[in-house]
């Protein structure tokens, strides 16, 4: 009898659980190592959209995301002294669909992609890859914990630094494209009565926004900001604090709650652009294959749909074929970053009015679907066992 194939993925957040699932029902044998001591909860609101949605749906967890769609109806822009600029629905912005793309909270999408994935894959938490080394027939892989195992093919699934690129690619700067802008999100008490909405205030280069995804107790406080290089070497808080140290509105309450919080994610904006997915027997998916940033909107669909093209591919006729029929879609919705940074983050007190005059005006328009969003129809694989 033939002993299937083993596989190691490398991150258990939304591209390592999606691929996981699709790998083993062809018959592979998979274990996901994941640094964090269990699944990540909770979480940010994040969207999946045209093609993603066919990939969650052909998983069987479709009608679970739609029970935990968020709906939110309003995005309001406020000017650098708190008054209205333009409130509108969020879709006449990011392009997505009234009932049928999604928007969840990022915990309910890994929850149900882990629970999808638990009993046919093996999960090992609180540990990493440390070492790899590839030869013709197999790629032995030292762990952070000391043990080591060997398997067939490996796969990057662990974001936008990404130790797996790291190792077998090179260093993160060779593919590191930075956009300009820096951001900080964690949660705060909901102290403003919002409720399945977001506001965002804006001067030239600073963005400051409350996402409320229902009539919580909390919201998720975001601030962005232009910065010319990014900003190594120095303290995230710290910096925050400085840029919009004499920012209106609730601006000081919001840096309050930033100084207070225990989980404080700070990173650039920024894309990874590579002209290769894989190298021998390891490959990449997700972020650290081809991170479009926030921007865009489409870093979970992106994830979702790199893994069912790369476990099918791999399953039907290798990993050039996953480069061949998924690179065009991901330089699609790469490319919707010009919408995204123009739109919401103007850096010059001109492009905030011109913005402001358009937003204005789109209030009263229909959203329309982006093309790159369903870019790519799913093909069918081989049979499932």
């Amino acid at each position: 009898m033939t002993q299937s194939p083993k596989v190691l993925i490398s991150g258990a957040s939304i591209a390592g659980p999606a691929l996981a699932y699709w790998l083993t029902r062809y018959g592979y044998t998979v274990t996901v190592v994941e640094k964090a001591a269990t699944v990540r909860s909770g979480g940010y609101p994040i969207d999946i959209r045209g093609t993603a949605l066919e990939v969650v749906r052909r998983m069987g967890i479709l009608p679970q995301l739609r029970e935990s769609h968020i709906d939110l109806r309003r995005l309001t822009f406020l000017a650098g002294d708190g008054s209205e600029v333009a409130s509108i629905h969020p879709h006449a912005v990011t392009g997505g669909v009234s009932d049928r793309d999604l928007e969840v909270r990022r915990g309910d999408l890994t929850d149900a992609l882990y629970t999808a994935a638990r009993d046919d894959a093996e999960f090992l938490f609180n540990d990493s890859i440390d070492t790899l080394d590839q030869t013709a027939d197999q790629v032995d892989v030292t762990f952070r914990s000391g043990r080591q195992r060997t398997f067939d093919l490996v796969f990057g699934a662990d974001g936008l630094h990404s130790r797996t690129r790291e190792l077998v690619f090179g260093p993160e700067p060779q593919f590191h494209r930075y956009l300009g802008y820096c951001f900080a999100i964690f949660p705060m008490r909901n102290i403003f009565g919002l409720s399945r909405e977001t506001v965002m205030w804006n001067t030239p280069g600073r963005a400051a926004a409350l996402y409320a995804t229902g009539k919580d107790d909390e919201v998720h406080a975001f601030l962005n900001f232009a910065q010319p290089e990014p900003p190594f070497g120095t303290t995230p808080r710290s910096l925050v604090a400085t840029v919009f140290a004499d920012a209106e509105w609730e601006v000081p309450r919001i840096l309050t709650a930033m100084h207070e919080a225990d989980d404080v994610f700070f990173d650039s904006v920024s894309q990874i652009r590579m002209p290769h997915w894989h190298k021998g027997r390891v490959a990449l998916v997700g972020d650290a294959a081809y991170a479009p940033s926030f921007l865009t909107g489409q870093g979970s669909s992106l994830a979702l749909v790199g893994a069912y093209m790369l476990a099918g591919s791999v399953a039907a006729a290798g990993l050039a074929a996953y480069e061949r029929d998924t690179r065009d879609f991901v330089t699609a919705n790469q490319e919707l970053v010009g919408n995204g940074g123009a739109t919401l983050f103007p850096t010059t007190a001109q492009a905030l009015k011109q913005r402001n005059d358009r937003l204005r005006k789109l209030s009263t328009m229909p959203s329309e679907p982006r093309a790159a969003h369903s870019a790519l129809a799913l093909p069918e694989f081989l049979p499932m066992r």
